[in-house]
């Protein structure tokens, strides 16, 4: 699940979807504080919501006030890439659930964070938050495209006989609504269907309202799934009223 992801291995990637490049300029890879063993650098997916907020998720497990980094290029590399620094606050509420529990707890996991520059990023339009309770009363089937960086395949090999392959790279994919709760958006991503979403990298990343040529709303971020990356993305929603409280911190709310 991707909720198990810590600092030690990287965070939640896009399956059965296609590079991004620049489609969604204000989608970031949150950086991890070194290289992990692959050469990658992907901890996280978040996205720019004012010139100076990225929102990403809590899980991805910094301290309060940590310096973190993060890149808007659309194919990281460490020795070329542009990087951004800013200062990690999660939500003090968050509360790490056992794997697969956010699925059906009850309770809010308030499973936000948002890294704060001091100065402006430039040149990137920031992503629409939703107005509150927006996502009250979705149709069925509605659709969602996710984004974010890190792994997009398995293969064979390793302890755990796969291996998850992470190349630091932008994707994106659309998935339809199977159900919601009062805090979350269940997404099916079953290849099966037409569908795609999140995997192991994504963590905090984006799921904007729409797809194929979806509008810049962000209605949700991406705090867990299924451990093959084929069936549920779970998303946290952005228009509760929790949601709000925290965000409201950092940023003006439509």
């Amino acid at each position: 699940m991707l909720i198990l992801l810590v600092a030690a291995a990287p965070a939640a990637a896009i399956f059965n979807g296609r590079p991004d490049g620049t489609g969604h300029r204000n989608v970031a890879a949150v950086l991890a504080g070194e290289a992990f063993s692959d050469g990658t650098w992907t901890e996280c997916t978040g996205t720019l919501i004012s010139p100076t907020v990225v929102v990403t998720a809590a899980h991805c497990d910094y301290a309060d006030g940590d310096a973190v980094a993060v890149t808007f290029d659309p194919e990281y590399h460490s020795s070329t890439g542009t990087t951004y620094w800013g200062t990690w606050h999660p939500d003090p509420r968050h509360h790490f659930s056992p794997a697969g529990s956010v699925t059906t707890q009850t309770t809010d996991p308030h499973d936000m964070a948002v890294i704060v520059f001091d100065t402006p990023i430039s040149g990137i339009t920031p992503a629409q938050l939703p107005a509150a309770g927006s996502l009250n009363n979705l149709d069925h089937y509605t659709k969602f495209t996710s984004v974010g960086y890190g792994g997009q395949f398995w293969t064979k090999g390793g302890g755990t006989g796969k291996v998850l392959h992470f190349t630091d790279t932008r994707y994106v994919a659309v998935g339809s609504l199977s159900t919601q709760t009062k805090q979350l958006l269940k997404v099916s991503q079953n290849p099966s269907l037409g569908n795609g979403g999140t995997c192991s990298g994504d963590s905090g990343g984006p799921n904007f309202l729409g797809d194929n040529g979806e509008t810049n709303i962000l209605v949700a971020t991406t705090v867990t799934g299924d451990g093959a990356c084929r069936s549920t993305n779970v998303d946290y929603r952005l228009d509760t009223a929790s949601a709000r409280e925290f965000l409201g911190q950092f940023v003006n709310l439509p």
